[in-house]
């Protein structure tokens, strides 16, 4: 679950306490960029500013690159995991926009370009918060239109098929409402696996995949690892089984362009700590081995010197109703060293709040560790954290690395 205490640079108002006259005429100079870019459906599009870049490093600017590079590697496996034909869908969409011949004008082209934005923003045809399917505001005769009349477009065909095979598949699938109509389903009347249009599970039962991970987790573990955290479960041959998402794996192709980036910025880590993590992340994507990831996280958590960091990998479980598997998710930031120099007298003196917190006796830690708070500014995003950021993450998620070695 997404536990959220790092405050993101871009959150002006959290800058305000203490500013200086330099800080000030800043703040003024923003009042004056254009943050808003569009407005459609129930969206509004803004830009926002990276301050303090210039103070970083030429070394410090290219390991930004490079994680910026990672985070983007990963774009095509949310959008696979949000939904299976969601790909399919994504490149018909790009072909008949890049390569369209009629009239761009027209109502009904401009409802396929909202409904073009919508899916865009959603990495998928499911909407990024209440996960219901977008159902195109124009006919199913003018989709036929747009792709048969888009000469040169890069349709997605298999083989022998043809546009008219495409258009069979896929018009039933974007216009139908009944089909695929919710991402995740909470609905307890209903099987939660069937009735979730995500690509986490094909072919098994909710019952089964329950059964699956009882036999598998020891619940007097102290320890354990996140179970189906980094893999897509089915049934072959009457057998179930897991798809591990890593290289060789699924996905495979994907995580080298990951893994190929990680390993440019670990070479420019500023320390041993941060050069551990990131080659643990990376052992992790080669391996798929779910102990690696928990070594990982550790590490990670340790590294408070650096001021450039990275969040990379399947974290966030909201999009599976079991909350077993994760979306891939990407963030890469730097430190705000003086907005941080503000919140760290907070974190130091974490131990009077627990103290004087107005909390039963029995529920306050003796001994507050692991309190690490940052402000950060926000470089980049990728996966499931873009285009529509988080206020914030505090991870790792596992709350056995939590209480032993303490959150970031």
């Amino acid at each position: 679950m997404k536990k959220m205490s790092i405050c993101f640079g871009i959150l002006i108002f959290a800058l305000l306490l203490g500013c200086t006259k330099g800080e000030k005429e800043n703040m003024e100079k923003q009042k004056e960029f254009t943050y808003f870019v569009e407005q459609f459906a129930d969206l509004k599009i803004g830009r926002y500013q990276v301050p303090e870049f210039e103070t970083l490093s030429s070394r410090q600017k290219e390991m930004l690159y490079y994680l910026y590079q990672a985070a983007l590697s990963g774009r095509d496996i949310i959008w696979d995991q949000n939904y299976r034909y969601n790909l399919k869908i994504r490149r018909t969409l790009d072909a008949i926009v890049e390569k369209y011949q009629g009239d761009r004008q027209s109502e009904d082209f401009k409802k396929f370009m909202i409904y073009t934005k919508r899916v865009w923003f959603s990495n998928g045809i499911h909407h990024h918060y209440s996960t219901d399917k977008i159902l195109p505001d124009f006919p199913a005769e003018y989709f036929a239109h747009l792709v048969n009349n888009s000469p040169g477009g890069k349709f997605p065909l298999t083989g022998n098929e043809s546009r008219q095979d495409l258009l069979n598949f896929l018009t039933p699938i974007l216009f139908n409402p009944q089909i695929a109509a919710k991402r995740v389903s909470t609905d307890e009347n209903k099987d939660l696996i069937r009735a979730s249009a995500n690509n986490f599970y094909e072919g098994v039962t909710q019952k089964e995949v329950e059964e699956f991970y009882r036999a598998k987790i020891n619940p007097k573990d102290p320890t354990p690892v996140s179970h189906g955290l980094n893999s897509k479960l089915v049934k072959e041959n009457g057998k179930i089984k897991e798809r591990v998402w890593k290289i060789g794996g699924m996905y495979s192709a994907a995580i080298e362009k990951i893994v190929y980036w990680l390993k440019k910025a670990a070479a420019l880590a500023k320390n041993e700590t941060q050069r551990k993590s990131l080659n643990l992340l990376i052992e992790y994507y080669q391996n798929g081995d779910l102990k690696t990831w928990d070594e990982y996280c550790i590490a990670w958590t340790q590294d408070t010197d650096s001021r450039i960091d990275a969040v990379n990998g399947f974290i966030e479980t909201y999009g599976d109703p079991l909350n077993y598997r994760a979306s891939y998710e990407a963030v890469v930031s730097f430190r705000d060293e003086k907005a941080t120099r503000r919140i760290k007298t907070i974190s130091e003196n974490a131990q009077w709040f627990e103290d004087h917190s107005p909390i039963s006796p029995e529920y306050k830690k003796k001994k507050v560790k692991g309190i690490t708070a940052k402000v950060i500014t926000v470089a980049a995003l990728g996966g499931d954290a873009s285009p529509s950021p988080p206020i914030g993450i505090n991870l790792p998620n596992a709350s056995w690395i939590r209480k032993l070695h303490g959150s970031k």
